[in-house]
């Protein structure tokens, strides 16, 4: 009997560690080593691109005058077509043949009220960080900025703001049992793996996105995001069938 008990209490224990939030979250991260490497590698080569290359350099000195001129209605267009307006068509077009759902519709609506008020947010922060760090390149100044980022503002604010959001979506926008979202239980079973699986793409996004000007950190931010969905919306894309590369033309 004594036996029977370790065996079953190894098993209990080696289950618990299984389902431990940490351990999820690098399950997820590990996951997404490829799409958050893809989104590091493009990030990279718009920093250096900016730095080094002088077409490169112009072109993104315009769109930081450009984001200048519309303040934040620049970053909520951003958000909206990157998070909202992309995924959703990558979805029709190529998932599903160019047959537009009724739940595509709903998708889109909330993908754009989600991420155009997110684009905002993320923006004030910048702003914020940029008066209270200054707006100097240096390593320093970035390590502080993507430290505040990451676990100041996404641990307290965006992750669960971002989960609680997509619950209420997920249950049909009933509030019936809502209030699970803001116990310490929710926040240990979905926000810290998400968290954990968020630091291993984002904290090297948003190290890259610091480092450069002000102006052209919400840009940069939009194309980080509209890589980020997209690969996701490929590699979560129904199971292929037949004939279905693309849009039917007849």
């Amino acid at each position: 009997m004594k036996s029977d008990d370790k065996i079953t209490n190894q098993a209990a224990t080696s289950a618990g560690l299984k389902s431990h939030p940490w351990l999820v979250g690098l399950r997820a991260a590990k996951a997404n080593l490829v799409p958050g490497l893809i989104v590091q590698a493009v990030m990279i080569v718009m920093v250096l691109a900016y730095y080094f290359y002088e077409p490169a350099h112009h072109w993104l000195a315009q769109l930081a005058e450009f984001k200048r001129q519309a303040g934040y209605l620049y970053s909520w267009i951003a958000g909206v077509v990157a998070g909202g307006v992309l995924p959703e068509v990558l979805t029709v077009t190529v998932f599903q043949k160019c047959r537009v759902r009724r739940q595509n519709f709903e998708n889109l609506a909330f993908g754009m009220i989600f991420w155009g008020i997110t684009g905002v947010l993320v923006d004030g922060l910048y702003r914020g960080q940029a008066w209270w760090f200054g707006s100097q390149v240096d390593f320093g100044t970035v390590v502080r900025k993507m430290l505040v980022d990451q676990f100041i503002y996404n641990t307290l604010w965006a992750a669960p703001f971002g989960l609680a959001c997509y619950e209420l979506k997920n249950q049909g926008y009933r509030f019936d049992g809502f209030s699970r979202v803001f116990t310490v239980r929710f926040y240990k079973e979905k926000t810290i793996p998400a968290l954990v699986a968020t630091w291993g793409v984002w904290i090297p996004v948003v190290s890259m996105i610091y480092s450069l000007p002000p102006l052209l950190q919400i840009p940069l931010f939009s194309l980080a995001l509209t890589f980020w969905v997209m690969i996701f919306a490929w590699i979560n894309r129904p199971a292929k069938q037949p004939g279905s590369s693309g849009c039917n033309q007849g």
